[in-house]
């Protein structure tokens, strides 16, 4: 019944294989579990409610990826917006969580309104390579400076704005250690290097006691503290323009760009329009959908998942790759004790090691062209130097449309662009920060 669903024997591909492709897609992105609760609670939402949230968020997205569209991506709530929903919009901004989580739920309507309408793909098609490679950059510039203040590596200064931490602080040192293992561990292509670096820790924290052991299993935390808890009408304030804004653009970027990498991969898209690749739309509308859920239950952005390329990898090809993922989701619920003893010194070389991913992205810029090397660069800098994705996005593109206009290329930017740009500088000019 499964081969006949998903389509197995046409793929190329049977249930063992699929299956397997799931748990190495699970393994490959289990860490959110552990790291989006950590971020998410610094806002005052309930730790164990997050931490369900995050695996039902996960496990649902991933369920209508895999039995709608029939495509081997996984979804969970996305890094980088989880870091700019609690550090830009909730300590930053001062709005309260409950209407971040409103923010999240009317981007999920612009999102699925975008991609029903097929202004996704204008948006995407209107956007420099450049600028796109420069904002998944300057997110992971961004999550590497909360990674390190995480692991009291760098810490505040009034001479230097930040310099060295305390070196021999045990929870830097085991700091430290998560970062070299999960580096060397994904060299060595183990699969679920995240993983087995946040457990390591976290147990070498126990010993150290630097975390308390309460138990592996038990049954999930309540979800109420989060649950229907998003305030839409707090979110439609005017200040909170620019934080949606900034929430649809990197979904659009990122979870986009995710699919068709990933399709690209499996060999499951076509050259041509999009009516000869069909399961792409049901794709996109997935992910629009997976996000109004996320916000529902009590997270920040649902995404689709880059590490669903290691399923790929692994021989995955349809649905019943994504629906694996789904349903180890559900059963890691029952593993919240363990979730709860995971310290900041295990997420954050975490964070630090994602980091170091997207900023490969840099290779992809052109910076022979200083019109669109210097809008990239500011881009990246901007968000880690300002605290804020939304400062960054909005610097790359004012200066993007700015340095064409003046060097008489203004023709060279799309529609998509100048819309873009004139909504932050709109923003800057009346709203201010």
């Amino acid at each position: 019944m499964a081969g006949k669903w998903f389509d197995l024997e046409a793929l190329g591909t049977n249930v063992r294989t699929e299956v397997i492709a799931g748990v190495t897609t699970f393994l490959t992105m289990a860490y959110i579990i552990f790291v989006n609760p950590e971020i998410l609670a610094t806002t005052g939402m309930d730790h164990g409610a997050v931490f369900v949230a995050t695996c039902l968020a996960a496990a649902l997205g991933s369920a209508i990826m895999g039995l709608w569209a029939n495509w081997p991506v996984a979804m969970a709530p996305g890094m980088g917006l989880n870091a700019f929903f609690a550090f830009t919009v909730v300590a930053g901004l001062g709005f309260t969580w409950q209407q971040a989580l409103g923010a999240v739920f009317i981007s999920g309507l612009i999102f699925l309104f975008l991609s029903v309408t097929g202004i996704r793909r204008w948006l995407i098609a209107g956007i420099p390579a450049s600028m796109r490679s420069a904002i998944a950059a300057g997110i992971g510039l961004f999550l590497a400076i909360i990674a390190l203040k995480s692991a009291g590596i760098v810490v505040a200064s009034p001479a230097t704005l930040i310099t060295l931490g305390d070196l021999t602080a045990s929870t830097t040192l085991l700091a430290i250690f998560g970062f070299f293992l999960i580096a060397a561990l994904d060299a060595l292509r183990v699969k679920g290097a995240i993983l087995i670096g946040i457990i390591v820790v976290t147990l070498a924290a126990m010993v150290t006691g630097d975390t308390t052991f309460s138990g592996i299993v038990d049954l999930p935390p309540s979800l109420a503290p989060t649950f229907l808890q998003l305030d839409i009408w707090g979110a439609l304030g005017f200040g909170i323009i620019h934080v949606v804004l900034v929430m649809v653009l990197v979904e659009v970027f990122d979870a986009t760009g995710t699919l068709i990498g990933v399709a690209k991969r499996a060999g499951l898209l076509k050259e041509g329009p999009t009516h000869q690749n069909p399961n792409l739309s049901r794709a996109l509308m997935a992910d629009s959908t997976a996000i109004l859920a996320g916000s529902v239950l009590g997270t920040s952005s649902t995404t689709a998942y880059v590490e669903s390329a290691s399923g790929v990898q692994a021989g995955g090809r349809s649905g019943l790759t994504a629906l694996t993922v789904a349903v180890l989701f559900l059963l890691a619920m029952f593993f919240s004790p363990l979730a709860a003893a995971v310290p900041a010194a295990a997420t954050a070389p975490a964070l630090l090691f994602v980091a170091t991913l997207m900023m490969r992205e840099l290779v992809e810029v052109e910076w022979e062209d200083v019109t669109t090397a210097a809008p990239a660069a500011l881009t990246a800098l901007a968000m880690p130097f300002t605290y804020s994705i939304a400062n960054g996005l909005a610097f790359g593109f004012i200066s993007y449309a700015v340095l064409k206009l003046v060097t008489g290329r203004g023709r060279e930017v799309h529609p998509a662009t100048w819309i873009i740009a004139a909504l932050f500088a709109i923003k800057f000019a009346f709203f201010g920060e």
